[in-house]
């Protein structure tokens, strides 16, 4: 159940934000998946003295092909050929996994809300913050719920040194 309310919260935020895509930019690229890479939503953040950690509920993300093939294989009765976004998440697992962020770890972001005004986010392809911003924005409670996004993570040494937003066509 949590699985679905995820998607259509997901679903939501992303047709919002699709509509303030400024028109004429660059094109979405998936994110290249490396083995030291695990994808998963943000369940809660804690930190002290700029020391910060992520409890992640990690995920099985499938974009193209893939998700149209695994899509088929478990969502056989939906009556469709294909996931409807062209992506498919697998979450069968709710286990959160704690993990530490590097000092020095770089944050890309999509999409957010940078201005306070919902109806001024728009989309701009790999923004780097930092990671005390992200932080912030994890814990924000507005309209743009950032913990509606799935993040990519890589791994290094048991820190989490890369955080890549995923956007949601």
């Amino acid at each position: 159940m949590k699985k679905y309310v995820l998607i259509a919260t997901v679903a939501i935020a992303c047709l919002t934000a699709f509509s303030f895509a400024p028109a004429g930019g660059r094109e979405y690229t998936p994110v290249e998946q490396t083995p030291d890479m695990i994808t998963g939503y943000v369940a809660m953040t804690k930190g002290e003295n700029h020391h910060y950690t992520l409890s992640i509920d990690q995920i099985d993300w499938y974009e193209g092909d893939a998700a149209t093939k695994i899509f088929l294989e478990r969502e056989k009765d939906s009556g469709l050929d294909a996931p409807p976004d062209g992506y498919y998440i697998e979450n069968d697992d709710e286990t959160l996994r704690d993990l530490p962020i590097a000092d020095n770890a770089e944050v890309l972001m999509q999409i957010y809300n940078r201005t306070g005004n919902i109806n001024e986010a728009d989309i701009v392809w790999n923004e780097p913050i930092s990671v005390k911003k992200f932080i912030e924005l994890i814990n924000t409670e507005d309209d743009f719920d950032m913990k509606s996004f799935p993040y990519h993570m890589t791994i290094k040494n048991g820190e989490i040194v890369r955080i890549v937003q995923q956007f949601v066509p």
